[in-house]
């Protein structure tokens, strides 16, 4: 099997991604992989689509570090190889981190994931279910039971008026983010500084101001779900809890957050089952829920990440599970001939 990792930049990624670990068990498991970036694509006068990828040397690694050395050093191959050979196309970039200094690159994956697609490659997550979740605005189409009460705006009155109904407070963050950036707690309308991190955080577009959630001081649970369902292995679930660093109110770990052990119970389990058939809709193969209580958070359907803490915590590697998945969708889909949608595929 031929997989291609999309990912923002060779040089942004580390020993401790997950796309690391999902690197490392294909190459394990005997597939060939490629590291492809915003500006690897080349669409041809004949329509055929060139992916140009950086190859790690060698064959198996036993620690990410040497893996991720091997990625970005000089032995590392450039090859060019029409889509259509590529099996998988596993699309791990996040597009906000390219919004405010390359903007045409934060959403290539999804353009050129539907070209991929399109020319039998796998593309997971589904393409269009990504261009439906470019921002927060995409947790809204999930049941009210499993949200935060939210207010979605731009207008400092009606953040105010929001802010006052909810006497525990609110966080407050941008419509478009990730890894915990430009997040505030803010306990009342009165707070003296509340106008500057309005002007401040207004200026990447549009706010979510969401209930705050008193569960959130122990951190929250990020679950992954693999084409809809919890993953796990050996009776284990692939779910971590990130526990904000003192006086944080952020629990992703790029924000000093510590990942710990944590017991997936029956309420949690009922959360992502309520969430399961949206999911499944879009063809969301691999997706992050980071839960507080009875709510979610956020669904990363990007980049979810943790696995590598999960090695460390449970010594299971859940990155197997995921590539095992892959290799059964490339069987279904050269069983079928291209009568399935990718859609359909991704999360089957």
């Amino acid at each position: 099997m031929r997989i291609a990792f999309f990912v923002n930049s060779i040089e942004g990624e580390t020993p401790t991604y997950t796309t690391t670990a999902l690197a490392m068990a294909a190459v394990a498991r005997g597939h060939d992989i490629w590291y492809i970036t915003p500006g690897d694509f080349v669409l041809r006068a004949d329509d055929t689509l060139s992916i140009r990828g950086r190859v790690p040397p060698g064959k198996r690694y036993k620690k990410p570090e040497s893996f991720h050395a091997a990625l970005q050093g000089d032995d590392a191959a450039i090859e060019t190889m029409d889509v259509s050979d590529v099996d998988v196309v596993f699309l791990r970039n996040d597009p906000s981190l390219d919004a405010d200094d390359r903007p045409w690159a934060a959403h290539v994956g999804a353009m050129f994931g539907r070209l991929a697609a399109a020319r039998g490659s796998i593309v997971v997550n589904d393409p269009d279910g990504l261009s439906l979740a470019q921002n927060k605005l995409y947790f809204q189409g999930f049941p009210r039971a499993v949200r935060p009460e939210t207010l979605i705006s731009k207008s400092i009155d009606e953040i105010k008026a929001f802010i006052d109904s909810h006497k525990e407070g609110v966080i407050m963050k941008p419509l478009q983010g990730s890894g915990g950036k430009n997040v505030f707690k803010i306990g009342s309308a009165d707070e003296a500084n509340l106008n500057q991190i309005f002007e401040a955080v207004s200026g990447e577009g549009y706010l979510i101001v969401q209930n705050y959630l008193p569960a959130a001081t122990e951190g929250d649970v990020r679950l992954f779900l693999m084409n809809g369902r919890p993953l796990e292995h050996g009776g284990k679930y692939a779910a971590i809890r990130r526990v904000p660093a003192k006086g944080e109110v952020r629990s992703n770990i790029h924000a000093a957050g510590t990942a710990v052990a944590v017991e997936i119970t029956p309420e949690i389990l009922a959360i992502a089952e309520m969430v399961r058939p949206k999911l499944i809709e879009d063809g969301m193969f691999l997706v992050g829920l980071d839960i507080v209580g009875d709510k979610i958070l956020e669904i990363n359907v990007f980049t979810p990440g943790g696995l590598s803490a999960m090695l460390d915590l449970y010594d299971v590697d859940f990155a197997e599970n995921i590539i095992s998945a892959l290799e059964d969708k490339v069987t279904q889909r050269d069983a079928y001939a291209g009568v399935i949608a990718n859609r359909t595929l991704a999360t089957l």
